[in-house]
């Protein structure tokens, strides 16, 4: 759009996953940079637009409720809401509208909102690429920050690399009030969507005890959802055994004090998940543990230092979806290593 008439409404579209929100915040300041005056409005997941909502970049947060919506094609009684739903993203007469996650539903969301440039990845999934009237060719092996930025830069935003998320000050309170004066702690971030990328609990029980004994933290907080209590539970308890303080947070904090407790760390260890992505924009005092997915295209974006990846044999390419894997690959990641390679971060973060 370089050489016309500024955008003065621009919708992005990421309604998911929470990682996949935290990581796009690049493109979301680049748009802010360019187009200073312009209103900026963001499309993601109810659950997970604590995670975005305090972006002083951000005009406003348009909630998807992704939940209620589910299965609605087979559902008539739903119909009526979707529709009423989209009826309400086309009334705000968007100049300019990047889908960022290039997946059916964001695709029918870009064709929906009624936008007069409508940017796209060309290699958008599900016919998704199909809503765009700018259809980007983005070079494949690139970093997934970096292919959404593809999309910007397409639409002539100036490129920004600040991927800075913000706490809500309520947040920052809750933290002041129940974690501030515990003094140092470490997070380990041990759960994960998939099993293909879980680091063994065996292996986060060992991590914990060595940061503690060789004094590079007073105690361990363990965050995870509601749904993750009986993996983090365990480890939290063979923890307590040896006689480290430790705290489950799991299915006990908002995504707002998440972000709150990651912002106050001194490190955070975490599998290839929503963790290690908002600890990446909260200061960057993270280590992320990889397997079967490429750091060098979902990792902390700009920080390869910040990702370990376990040993792949010649020709290896596992799909982090194939429910055979188990924890085979990440098991490869020795405790030794992780611990060598946080030691040197954390003697770098000093400096």
């Amino acid at each position: 759009m370089a050489g016309t008439i500024p955008p003065q409404r621009i919708l992005l579209l990421r309604p998911s996953a929470l990682g996949d929100v935290c990581r796009t915040v690049p493109v979301l300041t680049s748009l802010r940079q360019t187009w200073p005056e312009a209103e900026i409005h963001w499309v993601v997941q109810s659950k997970f637009a604590a995670a975005i909502a305090s972006h002083p970049a951000l005009t406003g947060v348009i909630p998807f409720p992704r939940e209620a919506f589910r299965g609605s094609w087979r559902r008539p009684m739903q119909w009526a809401a979707v529709g009423s739903w989209l009826r309400g993203l086309r009334a705000i007469k968007w100049d300019l509208a990047i889908d960022c996650q290039g997946l059916a539903r964001t695709g029918f969301m870009l064709r929906a909102s009624g936008a007069s440039v409508r940017v796209v990845d060309r290699a958008a999934r599900e016919g998704a690429w199909l809503a765009g009237t700018r259809r980007v060719v983005v070079p494949e092996g690139v970093h997934e920050v970096d292919r959404m930025l593809a999309l910007a830069e397409d639409a002539g935003a100036a490129l920004s690399t600040d991927d800075r998320l913000h706490v809500a000050q309520t947040d920052l309170t809750w933290w002041s009030d129940t974690v501030g004066s515990r003094g140092r702690y470490a997070v380990l971030a041990s759960t994960s969507r998939w099993a293909s990328k879980a680091w063994p609990a065996s292996h986060w029980v060992e991590l914990g005890e060595r940061i503690i004994r060789d004094g590079h933290a007073e105690w361990i907080a363990l965050p995870g959802s509601s749904g993750e209590q009986t993996v983090v539970a365990p480890i939290a308890a063979e923890l307590r055994q040896r006689g480290i303080d430790v705290i489950d947070y799991s299915g006990r904090t908002s995504i707002g004090q998440l972000m709150a407790l990651l912002n106050g760390a001194a490190m955070t260890v975490s599998n290839d998940s929503a963790a290690l992505h908002m600890a990446a924009g909260l200061g960057g005092r993270c280590l992320g543990l990889f397997g079967p997915t490429d750091p060098a295209i979902v990792g902390p974006w700009r920080r390869p230092e910040s990702a370990i990846r376990a040993t792949l044999e010649p020709g290896e390419c596992p799909a982090y979806r194939d429910t055979s894997l188990g924890d085979s690959i990440m098991r490869r990641l020795s405790v030794s290593d992780v611990y060598a390679r946080l030691v040197k971060l954390l003697a770098e973060w000093k400096a």
